[in-house]
């Protein structure tokens, strides 16, 4: 996929927009900065067609934002290591003053959510996936050096996606 630009949202988190062939779907691939670094190049080498969106995000205000704006077919979350699937969670209230961006509050009450692929694993906590199961946005959760591939086995079984 060809890196097209880069961007920082109201919340200070960065944003990167990369495209493959003609066809395909929008997805989402969302990663704390500390588990970002290798992910462009994983990115720029998939071969497919579509776009994906690259979110670097602190928090999940900014990542539910983003999946309200883009609507994508699903969301890939990077964590540090990959989740089959994970309970409900509850995130404290918090208020979010020096982001890079606008003041907003963090926080609230996210339900269980079960991996879109059907992998086998260990279950696990991750406020994200949980926040993206909120919005019914199907979910994956990866370790940061396997982006690549499990982004390439979605696409394989979406139709239209590889």
């Amino acid at each position: 996929m060809e890196h097209k630009r880069t961007w920082t949202d109201v919340y200070g988190s960065a944003h990167a927009s990369f495209e493959g062939r003609a066809g395909g779907h929008r997805w989402l691939l969302a990663a704390p900065p500390e588990l970002a670094a290798g992910i462009p190049s994983q990115l720029a080498a998939l071969d497919g067609k579509g776009r994906v969106d690259l979110l670097v995000h602190d928090g999940l205000t900014p990542l539910l934002a983003a999946l309200r704006e883009l609507e994508p077919r699903g969301v890939l979350i990077v964590a540090p290591r990959a989740l089959a699937s994970g309970p409900a969670v509850t995130v404290p209230e918090r208020r979010v003053e020096d982001a890079g961006g606008a003041g907003y509050r963090e926080g609230g009450e996210f339900p269980a959510w079960q991996g879109a692929l059907g992998v086998e694993g260990e279950p696990g906590e991750n406020g994200a996936a949980s926040a993206a199961a909120s919005l019914g946005v199907p979910v994956v959760v990866t370790a940061p050096d396997h982006v690549r591939v499990t982004l390439e086995a979605w696409l394989d079984v979406t139709p239209h996606g590889r």
